[in-house]
């Protein structure tokens, strides 16, 4: 009686040494950091480092660590103040072939390093950093949608050789108007059919006769639904070149985005940023004069020398056949006949018009894609660094015409799944879908963040210590035991959230407090059942047994209603909300397993077994 086998006791100290080992690197300081990352047209080689160090030399920044692999490069500091100081002098002499992102790296010995254990991310809260909810402006995004159909409808009309006498975006729809009744219904029929997304109906008014076009609600919510997440895609994008790691961009309720940028502090570069603009072109790639010409200044009349971002030159022609504004879709999949990786694209009806005549007229020959976008780049004018404007053009795909194609096409070419899926988010990411607006915004600064990391350390202990005093009060020796689970509990939330690189909050620490409270409640049902048993007359031996197996169903209800409430706290809620409840739930089936089996394999190997007991050290009974 009250003995585990050995598999179940190795169990419990694997787990245990298993949490511990992950949640080991949270103990160490963190330290500013800035970690140096090489686009394609760079490597982070011996010459950049060397670069770096003489750089950061000159300014007078002293480095505190160093670490170099495949194409990044991490520079720790042992301040804040030394962090951004470093910022400054490395933008101007790395260019725009580097990006520089602030964050926090943990100073962590090499062997434990070597095995991939890292510590928890620390949130906007804990960290600092500058906070934007932008708000789309889905009025225009419809707005644009009709002005989109109206286009549609007007190419459709004349391609039927049907007669109209003007087509207007007004009033939250579209109307076209007809000469007389028999047009107009030729016309409806043949619209009801080519446009199935809008709801049509004829009209008659002071004599004049019109289709009125109005957006089905399905229409209306798919437009809305992929404005926003085109947003979402362009914004996310835009960010990655501020600088900062581990940003946060999501959705939040039907028309509105939270950024959230730790690490950063210039909320004025992060609105030049999200207004900056970029688009796409679509151009024919000259393959009848020599690349090599060009690149000596010899550029042929009609063409332009770009560059493919590996750094490959290649001519393409200067006429524009279709640019970004004009792609309304994007997405990647596989080619049907090759089985390649493919982006498919979807144009308005102008863009579509241009892309078939053009396609028709230069079948077989390759055309390229270009991305273009206006960045804020910093240079040294006369020793100071200067933030200006530059217009970066990179050709990011080209590919061979196959057959004509108008509205849809496909562009393959592309050496994986992976490059389609990311050529697909450029081509979506071009331009925003809609104007945003920020409509909140809040900076926290670095020892604002550290406040509220040493406040919310104090609150854990201060609850953590006044649990396991009461527990050795009250219940003696087994409370002993109560408080030895009570700590593998901690140890295992934390070293799960490491494991799962979970991002620690404000709310995270209020429910790993509130589990620090809550998580001795089973072992409190399971001493007062011991202690019931043992005042009904029962053996040690057996009260033992009978309060860890009677109270067990008990123990289990109380935990899966509450781990219910977690679950519905984090698929309905938002932010911090969701940070509780990731938490929390960790921190219930930890309780579970800490209190129920872990304590009962405490108490088995010190007074089960063949232990023969006269006494239960559990406090007054």
């Amino acid at each position: 009686m009250n003995e585990y086998p050995l598999w179940k006791n190795l169990l419990v100290l694997f787990a245990v040494l298993i949490g511990a080992f992950y949640a080991l690197p949270n103990l160490f300081e963190q330290n500013p950091s800035i970690e140096v990352s090489a686009t394609h047209r760079a490597e982070v080689t011996d010459a950049t480092v060397s670069k770096v160090e003489e750089t950061l030399k000159k300014a007078g920044i002293e480095l505190a660590g160093m670490d170099r692999e495949n194409k990044k490069l991490l520079l720790r500091f042992s301040d804040t103040e030394s962090q951004l100081k470093a910022q400054s002098a490395l933008e101007p002499v790395l260019g725009g072939d580097y990006t520089l992102a602030l964050t926090l790296s943990p100073n962590l010995p090499g062997w434990l390093k070597a095995t991939g254990a890292e510590p928890m991310y620390l949130g906007l809260d804990l960290r600092g950093g500058v906070h934007v909810l932008i708000d789309v402006d889905m009025d225009a995004a419809i707005k644009q949608a009709l002005e989109r159909y109206g286009s549609d409808m007007r190419s459709y009309l004349r391609k039927q050789k049907i007669r109209y006498l003007g087509v207007k975006v007004e009033d939250g729809g579209v109307t076209v108007r007809f000469r007389d009744a028999r047009t107009r219904d030729e016309a409806l029929a043949g619209l009801e059919e080519e446009f199935r997304g809008l709801l049509l109906k004829a009209g008659d008014q002071g004599g004049k006769v019109f289709v009125r076009a109005k957006l089905s609600p399905r229409e209306e919510l798919a437009i809305k639904k992929f404005a926003l997440q085109q947003n979402i895609t362009t914004l996310r994008n835009r960010v990655n070149a501020l600088g900062v790691s581990e940003p946060v961009i999501q959705q939040q309720g039907d028309r509105r985005i939270v950024v959230q940028l730790p690490g950063a502090a210039n909320p004025g570069r992060l609105k030049e940023i999200l207004g900056a603009t970029a688009t796409l072109e679509y151009r024919l790639a000259d393959t009848e004069h020599s690349v090599q010409d060009a690149e000596v200044g010899k550029v042929p009349p009609g063409s332009k020398l770009y560059h493919e971002r590996n750094g490959r030159p290649i001519l393409l022609k200067r006429r524009v056949i279709v640019t970004g504004d004009q792609i309304t879709d994007a997405s990647s999949g596989l080619d049907q006949r090759s089985g390649s990786p493919a982006v498919f694209v979807t144009l308005d009806s102008q863009g579509a018009r241009r892309m078939r005549n053009m396609t028709t007229e230069n079948v077989g020959k390759p055309m390229a894609v270009v991305f273009i976008e206006n960045r804020t780049m910093t240079k040294l004018v006369d020793g100071k660094p200067v933030k200006h404007k530059e217009r970066v053009e990179e050709v990011i795909s080209v590919a061979n015409i196959l057959e004509p194609f108008g509205r849809r096409f496909q562009t393959t070419g592309l050496d994986s799944t992976e490059e389609a899926h990311n050529l697909a988010l450029l081509l979506r990411a071009g331009a925003l879908a809609a104007p945003i607006e920020i409509v909140e915004e809040r900076t926290i600064g670095p020892s604002l963040g550290q406040d509220n990391i040493d406040q919310g350390f104090r609150s854990v202990v201060w609850g953590f210590v006044l649990v396991l005093v009461f527990m050795a009060v009250w219940y003696r020796q087994f409370g002993m035991i109560a408080n030895l689970a009570l700590t593998m509990n901690l140890v295992l939330i934390v070293g799960i959230l490491s494991i799962m690189q979970a991002t620690l909050t404000l709310p995270g620490i209020a429910g790993i407090v509130l589990t620090v409270g809550m998580a001795v409640d089973a072992n409190v049902l399971i001493f007062e059942r011991i202690r019931e048993e043992l005042r009904n007359g029962n053996s040690p031996q057996a009260s033992i047994h009978a309060g860890y197996d009677k109270a067990l169903s008990t123990i289990v209800d109380a935990n899966v209603t509450t781990m219910i409430a977690a679950a519905v706290l984090f698929i309905f809620g938002t932010g911090p909300i969701k940070g509780f409840a990731v938490t929390l739930f960790i921190g219930i089936l930890t309780s579970m397993f800490t209190a129920v089996i872990g304590s009962r394999a405490l108490v088995n190997l010190i007074w089960g077994g063949k232990h023969r007991l006269k006494h239960v050290p559990i406090g007054g009974y």
